[in-house]
């Protein structure tokens, strides 16, 4: 679904992202893991066309992608999150969610050359019944989105979002994200702000996600998530990657627990990963 050949991107004199590859099949969960500084974001921001690379390429879906701007990677079913939380705080919960679904819209978008722009204000100030049709079965949709998240969102359907906790601020950006149907997420610290409870009762979301089949690509510090969902783990460090593999191959690998406890740290002792991963 996903392949990543030689992406690199700097900035200035700092080399943010150096040369990755990598590769995501249909249905697969990866985890991407790594120090503070690793790249990591800046690898997400270049995937989802918030930043352009210097060199390199992007696959999605048989089709190159590289530097596509973010709507346009949105059409195409990729949906991301992001580490620092981002939801319109004045929205209620609802309309946060529907935003996700503005690609998938088709009666208030009419495909038409130059005047569609102008079409597409006339028909949301109209409302005609097929514009109304669709919206009610968007607003359904929705419904059923956040039920997913008990308790946590559904109950506060009205709210507006600046009055959410913060890991109920990142449960509506994932619920947000998900209105898309993508056929790849991104998910960039999902579990970042959450205690052990929540964090837990996000682990079960994601894999009842990954049961159905969504592809994921995420990033997480919350190394016994990342260990339990994901089929394959990516290890970066100074912006390149380090290491790749099954889970429990990744744990024990040196340059592994070096990255993340420093060379002069480890002693040549393999076990203190345990301690960390």
């Amino acid at each position: 679904m996903l392949r990543v050949s030689g992406l690199s991107r700097s900035f200035g004199g700092v080399h943010a992202v150096r040369k990755v590859d990598l590769a995501l099949g249909e249905g697969e969960t990866i985890g991407v893991i790594g120090p503070n500084g690793a790249g990591k974001t800046t690898l997400f921001n270049l995937l989802s066309g918030h930043e352009r690379p210097d060199a390199g390429q992007v696959m999605f879906l048989g089709q190159d992608i590289t530097g596509l701007p973010p709507e346009r990677l949105a059409a195409l079913g990729l949906a991301r999150t992001f580490q620092h939380g981002r939801v319109f705080g004045n929205l209620s919960v609802m309309d946060n969610v529907l935003v996700g679904a503005t690609p998938r819209l088709r009666r208030v978008r009419p495909a038409v050359p130059f005047v569609g722009p102008l079409l597409e204000l006339i028909l949301a100030m109209v409302r005609p019944a097929g514009v109304r049709e669709e919206e009610r079965a968007l607003r359904a949709e929705v419904e059923q989105l956040l039920a997913m998240f008990g308790d946590r969102l559904a109950p506060r359907l009205t709210h507006r979002a600046y009055s959410l906790s913060y890991a109920n601020r990142r449960r509506l950006e994932i619920a947000r994200a998900l209105a898309l149907h993508p056929r790849l997420l991104l998910l960039d610290e999902p579990a970042a702000g959450m205690n052990e409870t929540e964090t837990e009762e996000l682990q079960e979301i994601l894999l009842t996600l990954k049961a159905r089949g969504q592809t994921m690509l995420l990033i997480e510090h919350k190394l016994e998530l990342v260990m339990r969902l994901c089929d394959r783990v990516v290890v970066m460090d100074d912006g390149a990657v380090i290491a790749a593999g099954l889970p429990e191959e990744v744990r024990q690998d040196p340059a592994v627990i070096a990255a993340y406890l420093g060379h002069s740290a480890t002693g040549g002792k393999p076990a203190l990963v345990e301690v960390v991963l």
